[in-house]
């Protein structure tokens, strides 16, 4: 995803990088992955299985974008039977066949959808969906604004984008010290981009179309809503 110098033993996006088998070890493991949330980053985990409910809520023939879908985490919002057109786009290959994998154990993997894609160029048509996801990707994107304004595009008027990321919170903010650590080596090894501040991203919603946004932070963790105009 990112040219940069890689730290040795993390991989990047195009492998299997350890950090997103951990990242998905912790969202399936509320208690101890709930515990390193809280401690690295001051952060609720339970906020990440609400905001990923919204899926659930969605009436058979809706369409719903995934991006970037990792190893799948965000199909935990997914029902079986639930009759939607799931597009789950990634960068990477690896991250695809980690999500379809998931998407077989959880009893989903006919309503979803692979497709490999760039959130800075989404081959999709303008309003394709009726909700877009994006659950902590907003701080891996290289070009995290160019993103929003692609999600925006493909998100039809009346529809959702929600999702969560990493921002850059004042060190001296709830859990803002203990991320700067995080946000450090995953720069150094190419995993994260430049993230954005709570007030980019909610510029940013705006200026994509979205009204109604709202913007919750638990640490450093930010997650965002908004209904496209």
């Amino acid at each position: 995803m990112l040219d940069r110098l890689r730290l040795p033993g993390l991989g990047g996006w195009s492998e299997d990088p350890l950090w997103a088998s951990f990242y998905d070890w912790s969202v399936e493991h509320p208690l101890a992955g709930g515990a390193f949330w809280r401690l690295g980053i001051g952060s609720d985990l339970g906020l990440l299985y609400e905001a990923a409910a919204e899926i659930g809520r969605q009436p058979a023939g809706s369409a719903v974008l995934d991006v970037p879908c990792g190893g799948g985490v965000a199909l935990r919002g997914l029902r079986p039977g639930q009759g939607l057109r799931y597009v789950a786009a990634d960068i990477s290959r690896t991250m695809l066949d980690r999500t379809l994998d998931a998407a077989a154990r959880r009893g989903v993997v006919d309503q979803v959808e692979p497709r490999v894609a760039d959130v800075g160029a989404l081959p999709f048509h303008d309003g394709e969906f009726d909700l877009v996801v994006s659950f902590t990707g907003l701080h891996c994107f290289p070009d995290p604004h160019r993103a929003v304004l692609e999600m925006g595009r493909v998100t039809h008027a009346g529809g959702v984008l929600t999702g969560s990321a990493l921002l850059n919170t004042p060190p001296l903010s709830r859990g803002g010290l203990r991320s700067v650590p995080v946000r450090h080596v995953g720069r150094l090894s190419g995993l994260l981009g430049p993230s954005a501040t709570r007030q980019q991203v909610q510029d940013w919603l705006a200026e994509a179309g979205f009204a109604d946004v709202t913007l919750r932070m638990s640490g450093s963790m930010g997650y965002f809503r908004g209904v496209r105009r």
